[in-house]
């Protein structure tokens, strides 16, 4: 997270994000190769800073304003040198696993006090849903899966989200056997503004968003249910299902895990505002602000974007989502900034974290 604006506003005092809900194979490609470069990437629970470092970065700095996510952060920078790639996805809740207390013991050892006492009072959590399970928003799609998804569909057509089907069936299935008069009604409840905000997001990151989020969430269905297959989407299947699938988030795939592993040193953490963490030393050379701008007022976002502009390197890029709130370049910064509509656009088609209605990839001149 980031700014003065929604510190004041939003709770940071347990972990929201127990896994990241951005599509990391999409942030590398949106960065490029960064060898020897400086990443400032926010914090969240680190899924995505640590796949910056498959871009051979000299540094990331992974900046949060919750203790509670760098907390997530650290106990990841301790799984991925103890365990194996196998016991690293049982550990996150991507496989089911009976033996998450025994690897959760095996990690705790390698971390720190304020952050083995931390993971030790999320124990039975972890062991019932991984470590990737246990943030307020995670929970929020357990209530969801468990409690709403079956008033509307049957165990047998969930799992047949995940069929092998052209995009034409995919289409078909979507009219004639997901998009009931239940489902629409469930859409129009459980992802109101209100439930949200009660039960998955911090009602504070709706200050500044407009339109009907019921809306927009069939809108972006659609786009993951058809336009890309279902069975690559590993946010869907954990949103469905409860674990990753086959298809997993960038950093957890296999041919990453060694390189992440090998790197795991490059990454840095810093406790605060991410504007603020590019003062640690040097210019920066790529951002990943997720969607931190839709949580601020129009004048907090310029403010915001203008100073990591000021922090950046020549051609350094900036990616960050829209979801609700429209945000991009500000008009006055066009003679420092381009928009790379070039880069993001063919991205964007294939964003398998499939909430966000826009992204943008801007370059510093």
């Amino acid at each position: 997270m980031s700014g003065t604006e929604i510190a004041g506003k939003a709770q940071f005092d347990a972990i929201r994000y127990a896994q990241l809900w951005e599509d990391g194979a999409v942030l590398c490609e949106a960065l490029g190769p960064r060898t020897g470069g400086t990443l400032v990437s926010i914090g969240s629970a680190g899924d995505n800073a640590l796949s910056l470092l498959t871009l051979d970065p000299a540094r990331v700095i992974a900046a949060d304003l919750s203790a509670a996510q760098l907390c997530a952060i650290r106990l990841r920078l301790a799984a991925w040198p103890e365990l194996a790639h196998g016991e690293l996805l049982e550990l996150m809740g991507s496989r089911p696993s009976r033996r998450r207390g025994e690897l959760l013991d095996r990690v705790l050892k390698a971390c720190n006090a304020e952050t083995a006492v931390f993971w030790d009072s999320q124990r039975e959590g972890v062991i019932a849903w991984g470590a990737g399970g246990v943030g307020k928003f995670e929970r929020y799609f357990r209530l969801f899966r468990q409690w709403c998804l079956p008033l509307v569909h049957s165990r047998a057509t969930v799992r047949d989200v995940f069929f092998p089907r052209s995009p034409m069936q995919r289409l078909e299935f979507l009219e004639t056997r997901w998009n009931n008069w239940r489902w629409r009604t469930l859409l129009k409840v459980f992802f109101s503004r209100r439930a949200m905000g009660a039960l998955g997001r911090d009602p504070a990151f709706f200050d500044h968003v407009d339109g009907s989020v019921p809306d927009h969430v069939a809108r972006k269905i659609a786009q993951c249910f058809v336009d890309n297959d279902p069975r690559q989407n590993p946010y869907l299947h954990w949103i469905l299902l409860g674990c990753h699938g086959e298809a997993l988030p960038h950093c957890y795939e296999p041919e990453n895990h060694a390189l992440i592993r090998q790197r795991i040193d490059r990454l840095e953490l810093f406790h605060g505002a991410i504007e603020d963490a590019a003062a640690q030393g040097g210019g920066v050379d790529g951002w990943n602000l997720s969607d931190i701008f839709e949580y601020m007022s129009d004048d907090g976002y310029r403010a915001c974007y203008a100073g990591l502009v000021a922090a950046s390197n020549p051609r350094a890029r900036l990616v960050y989502w829209n979801m609700m709130a429209p945000r991009a370049m500000p008009a006055g910064m066009a003679g420092q900034v381009t928009p790379r509509a070039d880069i993001a656009a063919p991205l964007a088609m294939h964003d398998r974290a499939f909430f966000y209605s826009a992204l943008h990839v801007d370059e510093v001149k």
